[in-house]
């Protein structure tokens, strides 16, 4: 199963509210489980440099079924997995990328966002991801 176009509305949506509730214009990109583009959103004065790396966080978690910065502890100097970050055509390694999950477990794709402090991404993606699973 993958995610829906509605399910991708909400986390759209959750996540533009976050993003005003704090001010900061993002770029909020959402993937099915098979890593492909299933809603985008760029508010009004996101950064352009950001909408790559919004993609690039959704691509992450949705590849490795893990939060974008958890791929950093595998590849960081010293990690497990040095230089894993360099796979897969580039991998963006801190936070803003979520796996969304349904009620089982399953992977029905990822969110990335981008155009703020890397806290501030997360925030939004948390938001975004809640509004998919329902907490």
């Amino acid at each position: 199963m993958s995610i829906t176009l509605s399910q991708a509305e909400a986390a759209l949506a959750a996540a533009r509210e976050a993003a005003e509730v704090i001010g900061v214009p993002m770029n909020i990109a959402v993937l099915d489980a098979g890593v492909h583009l299933k809603a985008f959103s760029r508010m009004d004065g996101a950064l352009l440099g950001s909408i790559d790396i919004a993609l690039g966080k959704a691509r992450t978690a949705a590849l490795f079924g893990l939060s974008s910065e958890a791929i950093w502890e595998f590849s960081k100097p010293g990690g497990t997995s040095p230089g894993l970050e360099l796979t897969n055509g580039g991998l963006v390694v801190f936070a803003g990328g979520l796996p969304i999950r349904d009620e089982n477990g399953a992977l029905l794709g990822a969110v990335g966002v981008s155009g703020g402090a890397v806290a501030q991404d997360l925030q939004v993606a948390q938001a975004a991801v809640a509004a998919v699973q329902g907490g």
